[in-house]
């Protein structure tokens, strides 16, 4: 087995929050007890998608902000919110409020890029304004700005008995130092690091240099610590679909193999016309996990992870997956669990 550089830092996971449409509360309410179960095993975060139009999360700032209520400590974050979606200085508002209810815990990840099927939800999302939007990465450099607490208007003080801000209100110290671009490409990667932000990096990047994932995804994250001013102290948190199996059931075992399977075909050559190579799932004991990590190449550069949980599966495959990765694939890893505010080490849930 190759020699890890480092012991893993911080773990984290990532969920869709799926429900039904027809019954949707069950499904948001599994999403916060995967979060409450997290801290209890000791992860050091916990991550959501942002969904529109289809059954997963929303509103992940609203389910965070639920969250906030529910833990004490566990880092919480989104991976990641399309900006084209979002109006930035109200999400501003949104992040630094409930940063300030989670006592500074909140780590938002964002991208860029028009939204998906934009032709056919346009005119709902902007209408008027539909082809004048700024999709770049100036939509990230205000929302950046506000969250900074630079000013976003000249008039400030007092009018009759209320008093304005010349800067979002409610302005959260530390939140701008706790954000995150998901990029899948080099020019992300470099705009990322020059803006002082933390960087994403998932399952999915451009083959743009290489046809290799763990090269590609390498060279991601050098570019962006060389373009960082905290140079190899920039935080990179990497992201792949990871399903230990030490104590699944047979036939859980069976459902994660067959569904890594039927996504397996994806990971052989550049797909579509973007040309985005997809990480193969990671399926089997978190010894034999532990050993393809170590192996890869982009794995060796980080010591922050938040592995993602498969689309589609039940609330108990999340509990099963979940309780072998914080007790079994992250010693394996060399990862110690955080501790509650009394110091104590977390309960093995059950």
């Amino acid at each position: 087995m190759p020699v890890p550089t480092q012991p893993l830092r911080k773990l984290g996971f990532l969920t869709i929050g799926l429900f039904d449409g027809d019954d949707p509360r069950p499904g948001h309410e599994s999403t916060l007890r995967i979060i409450e179960l997290g801290e209890r095993l000791g992860f050091d975060s916990a991550w959501v998608r942002h969904r529109h139009l289809q059954y997963g999360i929303s509103s992940p700032v609203a389910i965070l902000a639920a969250a906030s209520q529910r833990t004490t400590r566990i880092e919480l974050g989104t991976a990641v919110t399309p900006l084209g979606w979002e109006n930035p200085l109200r999400l501003a508002e949104d992040l630094a409020t409930v940063d300030i209810l989670s006592g500074g815990r909140l780590n938002p990840g964002v991208s860029v890029g028009p939204p998906m099927h934009y032709d056919q939800v346009k005119d709902a999302l902007h209408p008027g304004t539909a082809d004048l939007e700024d999709f770049s990465y100036e939509r990230v450099r205000r929302l950046l700005s506000f969250v900074r607490g630079e000013p976003v208007t000249d008039f400030s003080g007092t009018e009759g008995f209320e008093v304005f801000s010349d800067r979002v209100q409610p302005h959260s110290p530390g939140l701008g130092d706790r954000m995150w671009y998901g990029g899948a490409s080099l020019r992300s990667a470099r705009w990322a690091g020059e803006h002082g932000m933390n960087f994403l990096t998932s399952s999915v990047v451009k083959a743009e240099e290489s046809e290799d994932f763990a090269e590609i995804q390498l060279s991601h994250i050098r570019e962006f610590r060389d373009r960082h001013p905290d140079g190899q102290k920039a935080r990179v948190s990497q992201g792949l679909v990871v399903i230990p199996t030490d104590t699944a059931t047979p036939e859980q075992r069976a459902k994660y193999e067959e569904y890594a399977a039927k996504r397996t075909p994806r990971t052989a050559a550049p797909q579509g016309p973007a040309r985005m190579m997809f990480a193969p799932d990671l399926v089997g004991s978190s010894a034999e996990i532990a050993e393809r990590l170590y192996a890869h190449a982009a794995f060796r550069e980080i010591d922050e992870v938040a592995f993602a949980l498969p689309f589609t599966f039940g609330h108990e495959d999340y509990v099963q997956i979940l309780t072998d990765i914080a007790t079994r694939l992250g010693p394996e890893l060399g990862w110690r669990p955080a501790t509650g505010p009394d110091g104590a080490a977390p309960p093995v849930a059950g």
